[in-house]
């Protein structure tokens, strides 16, 4: 039996404190408590108010049978005298039983044309509809109950649709984003870390006309082209890049830095890392440089 007690500054309400017992929550979790207030038809807590209107009787009655017994579900018992045979649910006091054995759920489901019993989806659906563990861990609520509700995964495919075009525009920020030559193309635009193809189709025209990206976003550009001749400046950018993350706090380098040093570890990796890492030994003073002014983004627009 729950016990019940107005609400705190309404007089028109009750809460329902509900004892709870569950073994399989694990030895020293089995007892506790939920507080369930009947405020309206639509509460949650109205339902238990109808069954304690319900059972009012039956209790009445078994109070007088056994003194203790103070369990809520109670009916008459169809065949008084028969042995105990629920060992999910307390034994009778005739002409008394408690709580819904397995039994008569399978039998009403039967006679209301149903495919077995209804608790486990009704269950189930307030579970879901909770949005909340109720009684079991936030690991059993999401891979027992959410995730394999159907109900549940036509109502998050907008979601997992949105994440997942998120962690694609993500994955291809982290890469670089050009194309790979072997020589320098006469044709085309160099500027301080790749050579450009075609700055009037730029992702990111400027408000005058032409590209108004930073000069370390030319990575992320489909009109960049990168030679041999770009990689001694490219490795030592790299270099460099990483030595800032031990200068600098995590959210200043993420937010600045992050994306360019995966795009240049992806080149990296297209490059070779032998190559790369020989390009070192070639590196210029111009390229210090220019490395130098990237990094004080003194060359951004």
């Amino acid at each position: 039996m729950p016990t019940t007690a107005p609400s705190v500054g309404e007089t028109t309400s009750a809460t329902y404190q509900v004892q709870l017992e569950k073994r399989r929550a694990g030895r020293g979790h089995w007892f506790s408590t939920e507080n369930i207030t009947d405020s309206g038809a639509d509460s949650p807590g109205r339902l238990i108010t109808q069954a304690l209107e319900a059972t009012t009787h039956g209790r009445a009655l078994a109070n007088r049978l056994a003194p203790e017994i103070d369990l809520l579900m109670v009916a008459r018992a169809h065949q008084p005298g028969q042995g105990h045979l629920g060992l999910d649910r307390p034994s009778a006091v005739e002409p008394l039983s408690f709580g819904i054995s397995y039994a008569m759920a399978k039998s009403w489901a039967r006679s209301h044309g149903l495919h077995g019993s209804p608790f486990q989806r009704t269950r189930r659906t307030t579970v879901t509809r909770e949005g909340r563990p109720l009684q079991h861990t936030q690991g059993t609520h999401e891979s027992v109950y959410v995730l394999p509700d159907k109900q549940v995964q036509r109502a998050s495919q907008d979601v997992f649709e949105t994440g997942a075009h998120e962690a694609l525009e993500q994955a291809m920020a982290a890469v670089f984003g050009g194309k790979i030559t072997d020589e320098a193309d006469p044709g085309h635009q160099p500027t301080a870390t790749v050579d450009c193809e075609d700055e009037t189709t730029t992702p990111w025209p400027a408000p005058g006309g032409g590209c108004g990206a930073d000069f370390l976003l030319c990575m992320a550009c489909p009109n960049a082209h990168v030679h041999p001749g770009h990689h001694p400046r490219l490795a030592l950018l790299h270099q460099q890049i990483l030595s800032l993350r031990s200068a600098l706090d995590d959210d200043t380098f993420l937010s600045r830095w992050n994306d360019h040093l995966l795009r240049l570890e992806n080149l990296r990796d297209k490059v070779g890392p032998a190559a790369w890492k020989a390009a070192l030994t070639r590196v210029s003073d111009t390229d210090r440089t220019v490395v130098q002014l990237l990094l004080k983004e003194d060359l951004a627009p």
